[in-house]
């Protein structure tokens, strides 16, 4: 069976960065994408650890099952979803797309060889603070859980992340419309997708005919 081609996209931010967002704007444009999202792989309540000021400790690997998500993961690369059946190898709108959204995905290492392209996205701390008084979550944060928790971890984990990646990440300005970040995303993959079609392209060629 030959390698399957499809293409996997990662797009990152701190809580209310306009991750999730993005990502559904990408999958109503793209042909034959699909959408992987970290949240979905929460731990029940019941298995999140609390520290000594009585927070859930939401935002960080331990309370994600990572396991999971890597099993969904694997399991699109295996059969893309939404993929075009296709002989034409030439026509680079008919690969699988596969986008995974979340706010730790380059902190987690089993991921980092999969990207095709990495995106994070950043917003000041006054707009993620204003964002999130917006959000009802489920619990509902207590009284000083972002100041306590949630951007220490990012912070914390961003620092991480700038020390540990391998690969470029493209850093995007949150305050942007989402019209403008779309139109970005959008023109960066659709180029990545055309260098892949001339590199396999070129792949067909020098091996015509050799023995």
């Amino acid at each position: 069976m030959g390698k399957r081609r499809h293409h996997r996209e990662g797009i990152s931010c701190v809580t209310n960065g306009g991750k999730t967002t993005l990502a559904n704007n990408l999958q109503k444009r793209l042909p034959n994408c699909s959408v992987i999202s970290q949240d979905d792989f929460f731990k029940p309540q019941s298995e999140i650890e609390i520290d000594e000021n009585g927070f859930l400790q939401y935002d960080v690997l331990e309370a994600l099952n990572m396991e999971k998500m890597m099993s969904a993961i694997s399991c699109w690369m295996e059969n893309p979803r939404h993929s075009v059946i296709s002989t034409d190898w030439g026509n680079a709108e008919e690969t699988p797309i596969l986008i995974i959204e979340g706010f730790l995905l380059f902190n987690y290492k089993p991921l980092a060889t999969i990207w095709n392209r990495s995106y994070f996205l950043t917003i000041p701390y006054e707009e993620c603070k204003r964002r999130r008084s917006t959000r009802v979550y489920n619990p509902p944060d207590p009284p000083g859980y972002l100041d306590g928790h949630v951007w220490p971890m990012y912070l914390k984990h961003r620092r991480e992340m700038e020390e540990n990646v391998t690969w470029e990440i493209v850093y995007l300005d949150g305050m942007k419309s989402e019209e403008d970040l779309f139109s970005q995303v959008y023109e960066d993959i659709m180029q990545e997708l055309a260098k892949q079609k001339c590199k396999y392209c070129a792949i067909k060629v020098d091996g015509r005919g050799v023995k």
